[in-house]
């Protein structure tokens, strides 16, 4: 099952994919998309490793999701993916239009082919104010792109807000 939770920032959607992973009673791998290239994002990474229990496998890829996904997924694995836009930022600041479209297309194909379950976690960001950069227009645009092709593709589809999850398509929790 592949499943996409997605909130606003703080929003507890880390959380709650945490908590399905857990709750999922498989071996799970977090896959970690995000960078330490500074001390802010260096915390933050630091908050989630602690929130994480210590058996769950760790890897880290900022760039070639897919590969890892095709790689690690199996019948008796959880998968979770935290998160998508920061792996869709690291590749928007490559600036390579088409690295970025085959990285997205491969993840896209690859998705209804793998085994065990998959959580994706993203950050919503079209529902603020358009930003004034031309990067930040180009991320928001890509991000709204990119949620609308995953929920299409997704079994489950889950928007939190202040913690609660708020069901948009298919089982509930």
């Amino acid at each position: 099952m592949i499943e996409l939770i997605f909130g606003g920032a703080r929003s507890g959607k880390s959380r709650l994919a945490e908590k399905l992973a857990d709750e999922s009673g498989l071996a799970v791998t977090y896959i970690a998309t995000g960078q330490a290239l500074d001390a802010e994002m260096s915390a933050r990474i630091e908050q989630h490793q602690q929130r994480r229990p210590a058996h769950w496998g760790l890897l880290e890829e900022p760039l070639q999701l897919a590969r890892v996904l095709r790689e690690q997924a199996a019948p008796d694995k959880c998968l979770l993916v935290d998160c998508l836009t920061l792996w869709l930022s690291n590749l928007l600041l490559l600036d390579d239009q088409a690295r970025l479209e085959a990285e997205r297309d491969a993840l896209l194909a690859c998705l209804g082919t793998l085994p065990g379950r998959i959580l994706l976690v993203s950050n919503e960001t079209g529902l603020g104010v358009v930003p004034l950069g031309e990067l930040s227009r180009r991320y928001v645009d890509q991000a709204g792109w990119l949620h609308q092709a995953l929920a299409e593709r997704c079994q489950r589809v889950i928007f939190t807000l202040a913690g609660l999850p708020m069901l948009l398509k298919g089982d509930p929790l």
